[in-house]
């Protein structure tokens, strides 16, 4: 499955437009740690762009949240793909063991920190937003409280130091800044 083909089977089910930029953001963090440990970026940039594609069916549902994404996608999406889309979502009874799981866990959760980050500063850019200040973020709990610390932290279990993810994470999102508005 190529990029173009991901993009246009995540807009079948996802309709918010929070939800495709969050998919957007995944993407970019995804391909942004690819890089940094020498993994196949396009793959890792689908797995997080594909990783919510059920998220809008199964949102009062969280323990289904991840199983329903398999029977959204296509039987040729290798198996590495699928298992992570899955796994990044333990309530559904998953358990992470690989380094795309933990990856993917860890870089859909750090978007959510980086952009409310980035909401509280007056221009409201990305651009704006440093590793310090993220990682200040993370010890305040009523901060972007529905944003997992603990999967943040799934980053070192890949060999990437947190301030390391962060920075990454900023650096690869900001690159896609106008498709979040931000």
């Amino acid at each position: 499955m190529n990029r173009d083909d991901a993009w246009a089977l995540l807009n079948l089910y996802l309709k918010k437009d929070a939800m495709l930029k969050h998919s957007l953001a995944s993407e970019a963090v995804m391909k942004g740690v690819a890089q940094k440990l020498g993994y196949d970026e396009e793959v890792w940039g689908i797995t997080g762009l594909l990783h919510d594609i059920d998220f809008e069916m199964t949102e009062d549902k969280p323990e289904k949240h991840a199983l329903v994404a398999m029977d959204l996608l296509p039987s040729d999406i290798p198996e590495e793909m699928r298992q992570a889309i899955c796994r990044h979502n333990e309530a559904n009874g998953s358990v992470r063991t690989t380094p795309l799981d933990f990856a993917l866990s860890a870089s859909e959760s750090l978007t959510g920190l980086i952009i409310a980050t980035a909401l509280v500063y007056p221009d409201r850019k990305i651009s704006s937003v440093r590793v310090k200040s993220v990682t200040k973020r993370m010890k305040e709990k009523a901060f972007a409280r529905n944003v997992s610390r603990e999967c943040i932290l799934e980053c070192e279990k890949i060999g990437i130091s947190l301030d390391s993810f962060v920075e990454t994470g900023i650096l690869s999102m900001e690159k896609i800044a106008p498709s979040l508005g931000l």
